[in-house]
């Protein structure tokens, strides 16, 4: 098995941690603000994972990273821990966690053409009419489940998918200089500031009081969400190649059906079932195109 092969299914394989992760989101997410302030979830989140990032880099003795990288974890900060969880907290006030994960299935198509341009990777035409269909499939389903109008929740969750694309992108791209985990923990610490005073002032305006499984909600997002499925996110899509190891993410619309099946209750619809089965087969032929590297990537 040649180095290439072998980074190509490691890569894969945490990706697929990862994933799993992240799978749980928009339920847990959707049990937090049924009783909780949307922006308390959405900044109480990033503040929790960053006083576990700081203590993870504090154990290992982590060295700062380089004025150079500091533009990087910030485009990281603001994509997948200011503006997904704020945009995907508001969403989830009017929309059931499963149409959440449909819409958002858009995500790998949009790391892909993010990924490609920073990796410098070309991909055969076939790539991206596959991960066009998807994207298509997923537009359709929002505006049939609209009633013909897209919900303004779903301009949210298209919104959150191109923040959450930068940020994938913009992190696999720093994890081979500062390495997988080290990526998210710092980009959380970074954040921290930003985040805790004006969740300070959101507690001390409206206290949070929420039954357990509110609560429960919020810690999976910020130990889990935002936390422990980003070392091995980031991990993966550096190994594998950000553009096809983000394909990975097409299994994440099933996780999601399944999870807001057990979690809430929600019905799994025909039409839900049949696109999330038509973005999985475009984007497993897009994931069994070849590539090749035509530049080099952008320095860090």
């Amino acid at each position: 098995m040649t180095t290439e092969h072998s980074n190509r299914r490691q890569g894969g394989i945490l990706a697929f941690f990862g994933i799993a992760g992240f799978s749980l989101t928009l339920p847990a997410t959707r049990l937090a603000v049924l009783h909780l302030d949307p922006w308390f979830v959405a900044l109480g989140r990033g503040v929790l994972a960053a006083l576990l990032a700081a203590v993870a880099l504090r154990l290992t003795r982590q060295p700062w990273p380089g004025l150079r990288h500091l533009r990087g974890l910030s485009l990281v900060a603001l994509g997948v821990i200011v503006g997904f969880p704020v945009l995907t907290a508001w969403a989830m006030q009017d929309l059931p966690a499963s149409h959440g994960g449909i819409t958002l299935s858009i995500t790998p198509l949009a790391t892909a053409l993010l990924g490609a341009r920073l990796a410098g990777e070309r991909l055969p035409a076939r790539f991206w009419l596959a991960s066009l269909a998807g994207g298509a499939a997923v537009f359709a389903f929002s505006l049939h489940a609209g009633d013909g109008v897209f919900r303004l929740g779903d301009l949210w969750l298209l919104a959150a998918a191109l923040l959450a694309a930068m940020g994938y992108a913009e992190g696999a791209r720093l994890a081979p200089a500062l390495g997988g985990w080290q990526v998210i923990c710092w980009a959380l610490v970074i954040a921290a500031p930003l985040l805790a005073a004006p969740l300070i002032w959101i507690a001390l305006r409206t206290p949070p009081v929420a039954p357990a499984e509110a609560w429960a909600g919020f810690a999976y997002v910020g130990l889990v969400s935002q936390f422990l499925a980003f070392m091995f996110w980031y991990r993966g899509l550096a190994l594998g190649g950000i553009a096809r190891t983000s394909q990975i993410q097409l299994l994440q619309p099933f996780l999601t059906l399944g999870a807001c099946a057990l979690l809430l209750g929600e019905p799994l619809s025909a039409s839900m079932l049949a696109v999330a089965a038509v973005v999985v087969s475009s984007l497993w032929v897009s994931q069994r195109a070849p590539s090749r590297l035509t530049v080099r990537p952008k320095p860090l």
